[in-house]
């Protein structure tokens, strides 16, 4: 399979040096595990295809770090979502993959599920480079062709012709025709540079009749906020000191409020507490202990969760997440991500960066930090046999939350929790592929409470009533603004119902859904908005995808 790869690489490289102008029936941009279930569908589908990738690496978080999958009810997974975790089972039983662990020492656990399901033939937990094998190989199989670091122009880039995308430029000053397009980014920059609707941040609970959207002011869920009184000030209760870094100085504000702050950002970091394999944590160039005050006080107050969510995947390593009141999410530092320059866009990510590293640095090193966690941490690494380019360090953030699609039906948390839809949510049509996991915001920031103590604020975690349909029309932008795209990742949802739907199970779901509408829109000669709902459910189905509840 190898020489496949090097063998296909080497045709692209002389397709690429021979002309500039690329025209594909459907023509994908990002790189994301929604991107390679969009490609792998179009091209099953008899349709010529290409991944058109800002990024060097497929698979996007899947490959980068997020190896505990977020996965819900199980049961709703299916079609080429539940073939990628039935090919990551396939890797996991070759006794070379198991280099620094026996598979019986593996405690097989995973998020509501068996990390191993030999019954089913499926593997939901898994390192961050087995997953990218599977995604190069899966491509390299069905000969997609794949352009990678091709970075959209975004301001001059997409030509539109009567309603259309007719074709979209890089920076490289590459072209891509298309009959088809399909947004597969996190941050939604095709359907921006389309012109399409979209929106940021938290609407407030009156927009669609919600409970858990907008200013989420005293909502205490999970472990993620302040259970101690601790004081926000660079000199302990005195305000004329300062606030620490990464406080926010807004007012509270109204609960339910709308506003455009986005939940927080991390890097999911895969570390290992093998000797062998441990690359200990180094201090950045720009480290100040300072920037951990809080923490230091907070651990002063005798929590100790720090290791909560070192989640255990194979080969002696971690999924790490962030967790507690002062953790890995960089609260209220990524606002200006969505919109922001590649060059600003490369800043922030350095910055959050430096911040995890920072912060690695100093538990396992600083003085204040009480011994047994220096102790604890100093144990732990990130693993050398990960991200090599990078000394450990993941190529993909996690951007949980960026510009959302205002489609032609915007899915709330009434689809949720099973309630009818408001008239605002606009005209839905049909399934196609469902949610289950809970409906869950990070932290949006970190703020002082009227008696002059710090909190976190947006942090939600609410089970829905069960599986819930995500609707066709949730893909699609509104009809008239754009006649030839669809957004399977930045889809149209409200924050709240973004946060069960934003889990990499259903963004493969869905980047085979919008594929598959693609195709059919193209055999049909229609708008995206206006296929037949009947016949796009009907192939559906029959590639495997689960459109209703069992």
């Amino acid at each position: 399979m190898r020489s496949l790869i090097f063998v296909f690489t080497l045709f692209l490289a002389g397709l690429a040096a021979a002309q500039e102008n690329f025209s594909f029936d459907v023509v994908i941009y990002g790189g994301t595990s929604s991107a390679v279930t969009a490609a792998v569908q179009a091209q099953k589908m008899g349709h010529s295809v290409v991944m058109v990738s800002p990024d060097r690496h497929l698979g996007g978080l899947s490959a980068g770090g997020l190896g505990f999958t977020d996965s819900g009810n199980t049961s709703t997974i299916g079609g080429l979502a539940r073939e990628f975790y039935r090919r990551v089972y396939t890797e996991y039983q070759k006794p070379e993959t198991w280099k620094w662990q026996k598979v019986e020492t593996y405690a097989n656990h995973g998020q509501g599920t068996k990390a191993m399901i030999h019954a089913d033939q499926t593997m939901w937990i898994f390192e961050p480079h087995v997953a990218e094998k599977v995604f190069n190989e899966w491509v390299a199989e069905m000969k997609i062709p794949v352009f990678r670091e091709e970075l959209l122009d975004r301001e001059n880039g997409v030509e539109m012709k009567d309603g259309k995308i007719a074709a979209f430029k890089t920076l490289s000053g590459k072209r891509f025709e298309g009959k088809m397009f399909i947004d597969a980014t996190y941050e939604g920059d095709l359907m921006a540079a389309a012109g399409v609707s979209y929106t940021l941040g938290r609407e407030s609970n009156d927009q669609y009749g919600e409970k858990w959207n907008g200013n989420q002011i005293g909502t205490l869920h999970h472990g993620h906020w302040f259970k101690t009184d601790i004081s926000p000030y660079r000199v302990e209760g005195d305000p004329s000191s300062g606030l620490c870094r990464w406080v926010d100085d807004s007012q509270p504000g109204v609960k339910g409020a709308a506003d455009k702050r986005i939940q927080a950002y991390c890097y999911r970091l895969c570390m290992t507490d093998c000797p062998e394999n441990r690359i200990p944590f180094a201090k950045p160039e720009n480290y100040d202990p300072q920037d951990y005050e809080l923490l230091r006080r907070v651990l002063a107050s005798g929590w100790r969760e720090a290791f909560q969510k070192f989640d255990r995947i194979p080969n002696l390593k971690t999924d790490t997440n962030n967790h507690g009141p002062f953790s890995m999410d960089f609260i209220g530092q990524n606002y200006e991500y969505p919109e922001a320059s590649y060059e600003r866009r490369a800043e922030i990510l350095r910055a959050h960066r430096d911040y995890q590293m920072g912060l690695l640095y100093f538990l396992a090193n600083d003085p204040g930090v009480p011994e047994d966690v220096r102790s604890k941490m100093s144990k732990w690494g990130l693993a050398k046999d990960e991200f090599p380019e990078t000394g450990g360090w993941p190529h993909q953030i996690y951007v949980r939350e960026a510009r959302r699609l205002l489609g032609e039906y915007v899915v709330t948390e009434n689809d949720c929790f099973g309630r009818p839809p408001v008239p605002a949510q606009g005209n839905g049509v049909g399934s196609v592929g469902m949610g289950s996991y809970w409906l869950d915001s990070h932290n949006v920031r970190r703020y002082v409470k009227p008696d002059g103590f710090v909190q976190n604020e947006g942090d939600i975690g609410v089970s829905p009533k069960g599986a819930y349909a995500i609707d066709y029309h949730a893909l699609t932008p509104k009809k008239g603004e754009c006649a030839n795209l669809l957004v399977p990742v930045c889809v149209s949802a409200s924050h709240i119902a973004f946060g069960s739907i934003r889990m990499e199970p259903v963004f493969m779901i869905l980047g085979q859904s919008s594929a598959t509408a693609a195709c059919l829109s193209i055999d049909e000669n229609c708008a995206v908005q206006d296929l037949p709902y009947a016949k796009l459910a009907e192939r559906l189905e029959a590639d495997g995808q689960i459109l209703t509840r069992k």
